[in-house]
C-alpha cells in the first residue's frame, strides 16, 4: 500500500512526533470523515508500506525522525508559495526558513524525493501575474539542482474559501491562465526542472506542462525499482491522476492557517482538534470511545515485479 501523510493535514509540520510514534508501534487508527464513529486500524509494517507520500510547507520537526524511516520508502510533496501572512498565517518566512528547509531536505534525500509545488496560484490586486513571475523566478533559482519536478495548480473554489476568493481573486480567462503557464514553464526550463499541473482541468501540454500524479505510480517504481498493481484512485477528481493510498490525516487539523484551504474550513474545530492532540495515541487529535467501531483495514504490498531496464523510460 501507499500511504499518503497527509493531503488533509500537515502532519510533518504539527505532528511528526504521533506519526513517528506509529512507526514505532506499527499501527495507526484513522477515522471515516463521514462516520466519526468508524476507525480503521492500520498496519505500517514495512513489508505493507511500498511507499509513503508526505505532503508539507514546512517538514523540520519530521526531519529528526528520519534515520527511523529508513526501512520505508518515500518521498514528499513539498509546498513553496509567495504569499505573505495574509493568506499562510502561520508559514515561517520563506527565504530564510524555507528553502535552506528544502534544500537540506534534497541534499539528505536525493533531489528527486523533494517535489516543489507552487500551489495553488491566486491572482489578486496584491498577488498579480508580475508578482508571481517574479516570485516564481527568485525562487526556480533558489532551487534549482535541489529538485527535479515542480507542480503547480491554480486555485479551486471550495465551500470554506469561496467568501474569501470571490471578494479577492481577479479571475482570469482560460487563454489568459495558458500564456501565464508558458511564462512559468519557459522559467523551470531554465532551472531544469519538468513542470507538471495538479487537478487542473486546463490543458497545459501545448506550453510543456503535463498533467500530474502527485501519488505518482511512476515515480514510485523508480523509487522501489518495482511494478506496482494499482488503480487511479477513484475517491479524487476526475483531473486528478494520483493512485489509490492509505490517507492518514484529519480534517481541520492543521494550523498553517491558509485561507484557501479545503481541508481547514472551520477554525472552531482546528481549536477543539488540536486540544485533543496526544502524541502517544493511535489517533490524529482524536481518542476512542465506546461507542467507537475499530475494524482491522485489510492492506497489502502492490508490488508486482522488479522493473526491467525499458521500464524506467516513461
Amino acid at each position: 500500500m501507499i500511504l499518503s501523510v497527509s493531503r488533509r493535514t500537515d502532519i510533518p509540520n504539527y505532528y511528526a512526533e504521533w506519526f513517528i510514534n506509529r512507526i514505532r508501534e506499527g499501527f495507526l487508527y484513522v477515522k471515516n470523515p463521514m462516520n466519526d464513529h468508524q476507525i480503521s486500524r492500520i498496519d505500517l509494517s514495512p513489508e505493507l508500506v511500498d511507499c509513503i507520500v508526505f505532503w508539507t510547507k514546512n517538514p523540520a520537526n519530521l526531519m529528526k525522525y528520519l534515520d527511523e524511516l529508513d526501512r520505508y520508502m518515500y518521498y514528499f510533496q513539498f509546498t513553496i508559495t509567495p504569499y505573505d501572512k495574509d493568506m499562510e498565517r502561520n508559514i515561517p518566512d520563506k527565504e530564510k526558513v524555507i528553502i535552506p528547509c528544502f534544500k537540506e531536505l534534497s541534499e539528505r534525500l536525493g533531489k528527486e524525493r523533494v517535489i516543489w509545488r507552487y500551489d495553488p496560484i491566486i491572482f489578486t490586486d496584491k498577488y498579480t501575474e508580475e508578482f508571481h513571475l517574479d516570485a516564481f523566478g527568485r525562487m526556480a533559482e533558489s532551487l534549482s539542482g535541489y529538485t527535479e519536478k515542480c507542480v503547480i495548480s491554480f486555485v479551486d473554489l471550495y465551500r470554506k474559501n469561496s467568501a474569501m476568493l470571490n471578494k479577492e481573486e481577479k479571475k482570469k480567462s482560460d487563454e489568459e491562465l495558458i500564456q501565464f503557464a508558458g511564462k512559468i514553464s519557459e522559467i523551470a526550463d531554465e532551472n531544469k526542472m519538468i513542470m507538471a499541473s495538479c487537478s487542473e482541468k486546463i490543458d497545459l501540454s501545448g506550453v510543456g506542462i503535463e498533467h500530474n500524479c502527485c501519488i505518482d505510480r511512476c515515480i514510485i517504481e523508480k523509487l522501489i525499482g518495482c511494478r506496482l498493481d494499482v488503480k487511479k484512485d477513484k475517491n479524487q477528481r476526475p483531473e486528478c491522476g494520483c493512485v489509490e493510498s492509505v490517507e492518514v490525516g484529519k480534517y481541520n487539523t492543521c494550523r498553517n492557517g491558509c485561507t484557501y484551504c479545503y481541508a481547514t474550513y472551520d477554525s472552531d474545530s482546528v481549536k477543539k482538534s488540536c486540544a485533543a492532540y496526544d502524541p502517544d495515541s493511535p489517533l490524529l487529535c482524536g481518542t476512542v470511545n465506546e461507542k467507537d467501531k475499530i475494524t482491522v483495514r485489510k492492506v497489502k504490498s502492490i508490488k508486482n515485479g522488479q522493473l526491467n531496464l525499458e521500464d524506467w523510460h516513461y
